[in-house]
């Protein structure tokens, strides 16, 4: 599989990132969105209603601005609402991510197979009121397989889909370049849309602004950027996850304060809110509220400019990494709630292993590599994302590094600022952020891809791509990719891995949980997820 970004021309890797918030699936959002207005009055419902009438309010940490276009978008929020709105041929469990018929009647008997034909469910039908066809089907992989247009998802399809086939008005056929199982769950990362509506002119560009017809359990009704947005049950919806809820209205509150105050107290205005600050668990606890959280793929990674000497000096990057006391971060600033990396994968990922390389505490270490590497009175600056966990992390990042003699500065700035001097390519040496691609998926294979290749983004960021290390890596990764034994591509995985986390370019230093938090009086059938977002396709009222 190829990278999800690496396609973006220079010129326009700014609009990208602007609307996918390519921080590894928008987990580190600009605080910069303060929390807004809850929008005008009539989208404001808080609950009320009674029975099956009443309206669900969500609150979620992340922007709502972000693109909409289920082909480009890597929001939080957007990615968490699509799920609602849209369907993929195939579904995903949003805790087991085990695939599901969707839009198709069943999901193919033979996943190693080059050919997979899907009937479409009789009777589904876009909440435009039009029915769902296989032209609708066809013409969204066209866009995701069209080498002329970039969009995120291609780098989810594109090294092993060939391409998808109409055979009849409701049975589609996909085409692939190899076996390829891991494919059948990112089936859910094709959500189907109407070709009627978005080949018009201008249809992207509405999809990226916010426009969204699907042919989920819930069409969208309302949606004001940095506000709100509103969904409705879908009334003609015929498939397996029904719609429990009437109305649901979704505040984005970015602020942590503000958020946590929506969901607490006596006048509580929402049912349910993710990204819960670790220090307001106790708090929500003692007033009725169940407060659970996901371990997955969150972290804080350190990114280092290989063309800024002395970081292209694998010793110095180890060095760094060795010398940051991770179990005190982890107690300090995640209060529990996190661990220090041992691979670049999560423990709970079904491909972990253990890497060779592990940057256990070890500030002697840390010194004698630096000085075999010839380095001393070393000064960096790190330029960091302002996301308040990652703000919470820092000081000891800059107290481990001031203890080996490196005279820190900390730089925390908004995300857009971090990654648009990323997009210039300004000169700088340390970027400290925060990602999540298990938005995405569980796969291995698509994480690692999302963020090395030759081409990718990530790479370009970190001037890494042409190193001879690098380019072997890059020939590993495409090798495991095509591999058709499952256990031998999990080898070659955890293999190449070990290479990553020795070389130390772009790695994670902890990797946390995120926590939400629900009023159990009010709502059931909530699962945390360990990536951002909520997913209340099994959700009902209690």
């Amino acid at each position: 599989m190829r990278d999800v970004t690496h396609d973006v021309p220079a010129p326009h890797r700014r609009t990208f990132l602007k609307y996918t918030g390519a921080l590894g699936a928008a987990a580190a959002v600009s605080a910069s969105l303060s929390a807004c207005s809850s929008g005008p009055e009539s989208t404001n419902e808080t609950g009320g209603g009674d029975g099956a009438d009443r309206t669900l309010t969500a609150v979620i940490g992340y922007g709502n601005d972000g693109s909409w276009d289920p082909t480009q978008t890597a929001s939080a929020f957007c990615m968490a609402a699509n799920n609602h709105i849209y369907e993929g041929l195939l579904d995903t469990d949003p805790i087991s991510r085990e695939p599901y018929a969707a839009l198709a009647t069943e999901v193919p008997k033979d996943p190693d197979g080059t050919s997979w034909k899907f009937a479409l469910r009789a009777g589904a039908t876009f909440h435009d009121g039009k029915p769902v066809t296989a032209d609708d089907v066809v013409f969204v992989f066209e866009r995701i397989l069209d080498p002329d247009t970039q969009t995120l998802a291609k780098g989810f399809f594109a090294s092993w889909l060939k391409e998808v086939r109409k055979i009849d008005a409701r049975n589609v056929e996909l085409v692939l370049k190899f076996p390829f199982p891991d494919g059948l769950s990112r089936l859910t990362l094709a959500k189907i849309m109407p070709k009627h509506v978005f080949s018009q002119p201008g249809g992207w560009d509405e999809a990226i602004k916010g426009k969204a017809i699907g042919s989920g359990p819930y069409r969208q009704t309302a949606h004001h950027p940095k506000s709100n947005t509103t969904f409705e049950a879908f009334a003609d919806y015929n498939g397996p996850r029904k719609p429990a809820f009437r109305k649901m209205n979704w505040l984005t509150i970015v602020d942590a304060a503000p958020r946590v105050a929506k969901i607490s107290g006596s006048s509580a205005g929402a049912q349910i809110a993710d990204n819960i600050p670790y220090a307001n668990i106790g708090q929500l606890e003692s007033g009725g509220l169940t407060v659970a959280g996901g371990a997955g793929m969150n972290n804080l990674f350190l990114m280092f400019n290989t063309k800024h000497k002395p970081f292209d000096d694998v010793r110095v990057r180890q060095a760094l990494h060795y010398a940051i006391d991770t179990e005190k971060m982890v107690e300090v600033a995640l209060k529990g709630r996190g661990k220090p990396s041992s691979s670049f994968l999560d423990e709970s990922n079904p491909s972990y292993r253990r890497a060779k390389t592990v940057y256990d505490y070890d500030p002697d270490k840390a010194k004698a590599l630096l000085k075999a590497a010839g380095v001393k009175g070393l000064s960096i600056e790190i330029l960091a994302v302002n996301v308040s966990w990652i703000v919470d992390c820092l000081p000891t990042v800059k107290s481990s590094w001031d203890a080996i003699g490196v005279r820190t500065t900390l730089s925390p700035q908004e995300t857009t600022a971090v990654f648009t001097k990323m997009d210039q390519k300004q000169d700088y040496q340390v970027v400290a952020a925060a990602s999540n691609p298990n938005q995405f998926g569980l796969d291995a294979d698509l994480i690692m891809h999302y963020n090395y290749g030759p081409e990718n983004l990530w790479m370009q960021y970190t001037r890494w791509a042409g190193n001879s290390v690098a380019k072997a890596l890059f020939r590993d990764m495409d090798r495991a990719t095509r591999e058709p034994d499952a256990a031998k591509k999990t080898a070659m995985v955890q293999d190449y891995i070990d290479v990553v986390a020795e070389q130390a370019v772009l790695y994670p230093v902890v990797h946390n949980e995120l926590m939400t938090a629900w009023n159990p009086e009010r709502l059931s059938g909530i699962r945390p997820q360990p990536y951002p977002g909520i997913n209340l396709l099994q959700a009902k009222w209690a």
